[in-house]
């Protein structure tokens, strides 16, 4: 019984983040969440840190990484950056407060099904692996790709909130500079 549900807590994640992507390529392709975070001035530094709010989900990262790019044509990139990285880590901190072991629980009951489960179960507990996964979530959390698998990694590592939340912040920091680099050079 306990398999089945698993299965379909799996299955329904899996219909949430293609429902999320779906509203995520309708709203970058009608330019309204663009239009709304950039439409006066007044409201530009409230729209990066929104943005960045935005930028972490895999429901809303393809059109706040759009917004983050316009904004940073008109503000600048650091100040882009900075407000939205503030925003970025209120939005982390939501995922890391309620989902960051769901997926975690999710691959260990798979895994451990099989008889590599023990195995891996025992590689999870090296230091060497938490620090790679440390590591690896940072580098997720920085990229475009949603947040929600670095958050994941990092709840492999067992990450502090004292860690995360300046993590978070750097990490993101670093990629809407990234983002704010590119739209300029467009």
């Amino acid at each position: 019984m306990r398999a089945k549900f698993e299965k379909h807590l799996l299955l329904q994640d899996a219909a949430i983040i293609f429902i999320s992507v779906l509203v995520a390529v309708i709203l970058a392709k009608t330019g309204i969440l663009k239009n709304i975070l950039t439409s006066t001035k007044e409201l530009e530094l409230f729209g990066g840190f929104l943005a960045g709010m935005f930028f972490t989900s895999v429901f809303t990262t393809p059109p706040a990484i759009v917004a983050l790019g316009e904004i940073a044509r008109i503000d600048g990139i650091l100040v882009t950056a900075l407000v939205g990285a503030l925003g970025a880590v209120v939005g982390d901190l939501v995922i890391f407060r309620f989902i960051r072991d769901r997926f975690a629980e999710h691959l260990l009951e798979l895994v451990g099904h099989r008889s590599l489960g023990r195995k891996f179960k025992a590689l999870l507990r090296l230091r060497y692996f938490r620090w790679f996964t440390f590591f690896l979530g940072g580098l997720i959390i920085a990229s475009p790709l949603p947040d929600e698998l670095g958050i994941s990694l990092l709840g492999f590592s067992k990450t502090k909130m004292s860690w995360f939340v300046p993590l978070s912040f750097v990490c993101n920091f670093i990629g809407i500079v990234f983002i704010g680099i590119i739209a300029q050079s467009l």
